[in-house]
């Protein structure tokens, strides 16, 4: 359902959906930064940080991409509230693993995987929200186009990056 506004409250929404997108990630970040930090200090041990300035990259040019091209544009209310409800996944991803969340890959020798929330049906389903979100704000834009390109990328950064997870946790000794 693509609803049709004045083009002054196009630019309002969309310029308050792209901010409130950026200032949740920028958020985030610090809060991986912290939670890295923190994790690393209790002895903790990254992998897979070779490919980790290319998830960052690829995820920024998403952002700056839609800002670019989704500033002035109409929105789409039924992808705009499917996004809204990846959020509430996202915050249930973060919550579920505490100071264990970031953006990278961490293991905490000695520590159990986490098994509750989302971790309890999926293994991975932070990156099932991020591909989920990776689509749907585009297409939430109209810039089906888009969303196919970072999708597509999406995924051969994931298979990368999982493959790098996955390593990680079998050789952490538990």
């Amino acid at each position: 359902y693509r609803q049709r506004r004045e083009p002054e409250r196009d630019v309002i929404l969309s310029v308050v959906i792209l901010s409130l997108v950026t200032a949740q990630r920028v958020g985030e970040l610090v809060l991986a930064r912290r939670n890295t930090r923190r994790l690393l200090a209790r002895g903790a041990v990254e992998a897979g940080a070779g490919h980790y300035p290319f998830i960052v990259a690829l995820h920024a040019a998403w952002l700056i991409g839609l800002w670019l091209l989704a500033w002035d544009r109409s929105l789409n209310l039924w992808f705009l509230a499917i996004f809204i409800g990846l959020q509430a996944a996202r915050v249930w991803v973060i919550a579920s693993l505490g100071d264990r969340w970031t953006t990278r890959i961490i293991t905490l020798p000695g520590e159990p995987l986490i098994r509750r929330g989302p971790y309890r049906f999926v293994s991975h389903p932070n990156y099932l929200v991020v591909a989920a979100e990776i689509l749907v704000l585009p297409l939430a834009f109209g810039l089906a186009w888009f969303a196919l390109i970072f999708s597509l990328l999406n995924i051969a950064m994931m298979a990368v990056r999982i493959s790098s997870e996955a390593q990680a946790l079998k050789a952490a000794p538990r």
